[in-house]
């Protein structure tokens, strides 16, 4: 497992800077190591904490998880270390008390340079991994709110961008099938606030507005991808909360190294 940095901690919570690639939770059928095999093992006192999840009838442990990212997202990941700031903490997400930025390379030239997409989001009909907003979302639709803001619009030579097809650990190809462009793509540096939690919000979002996030092979496996990030294009940069005694709690991770450069 790549090593784990904290990034604050107290005698009730715990913020890490959770790397891309790794599952926060065990999914019930894969043996890769994951953010709670980590709690485990270094806080083995918060086994208890928190509620576990059930996947086709088994017991999974989530000690301490109030929220959580994907697997190729990176950034902060905030847990409690007791039952008491669990329940402090998931009333504060609960009541949209918490305040998340993220930072997203999405595809395409996004045309307003800030804007709010209030679009609820369901289950998508062909997919049970997929979530949609708009029409054709099945089942409930539940409210979710994210505003973004451009920090950059650029546009990448063919040679330093590949397919999907050719995502190392996507089924479908490799590297050596790469596609060839005659035109540099475009693309655009988002900052991202997400005002609902809602799963894979920000990724939905995007794709509703047909600026898909790049590298992203679950809602645009057509797509194409940066070769210098080769993973979801997604970090969570910073999130605020209030710790038990009703401090305001502000903690940030660092840019990856591999989003940078299209900042300079």
């Amino acid at each position: 497992m790549k090593k784990i940095k904290i990034l604050y901690e107290d005698k009730d919570i715990l913020v890490i800077d959770k790397p891309s690639g790794i599952s926060v939770h065990p999914d019930g059928k894969s043996k890769e190591k994951t953010i709670t095999d980590w709690v485990l093992k270094k806080y083995p006192k918060m086994k208890n904490v928190g509620e576990p999840i059930f996947f086709e009838e088994k017991e999974i442990k989530r000690p301490g998880i109030v929220h959580r990212l994907d697997r190729d997202t990176s950034g902060v990941l905030v847990l409690a270390k007791n039952q008491k700031a669990y329940e402090f903490l998931k009333n504060q997400f609960k009541n949209r008390e918490v305040k998340k930025t993220y930072n997203a390379i999405v595809s395409g030239w996004v045309k307003n340079d800030h804007g709010i997409i209030n679009k609820p989001i369901g289950r998508s009909p062909s997919d049970f991994r997929r979530r949609l907003a708009g029409r054709g979302a099945r089942g409930e639709l539940r409210e979710a709110v994210t505003e973004y803001k451009v920090l950059k619009r650029f546009e990448m030579e063919p040679h330093k961008i590949f397919s999907h097809c050719a995502l190392p650990g996507v089924p479908g190809g490799t590297l050596a099938q790469k596609k060839s462009y005659e035109v540099p793509l475009k693309f655009t540096f988002l900052e991202v606030k997400p005002k609902t939690g809602r799963t894979h919000q920000i990724r939905v979002h995007m794709k509703y507005l047909n600026h898909p996030v790049a590298c992203d092979s679950l809602y645009d496996p057509k797509g194409f991808c940066l070769k210098d990030i080769g993973r979801l294009a997604l970090h969570a940069k910073s999130i605020e909360f209030k710790d038990l005694k009703g401090k305001i709690i502000k903690i940030e991770s660092n840019l990856p190294k591999e989003f940078k450069k299209y900042l300079k």
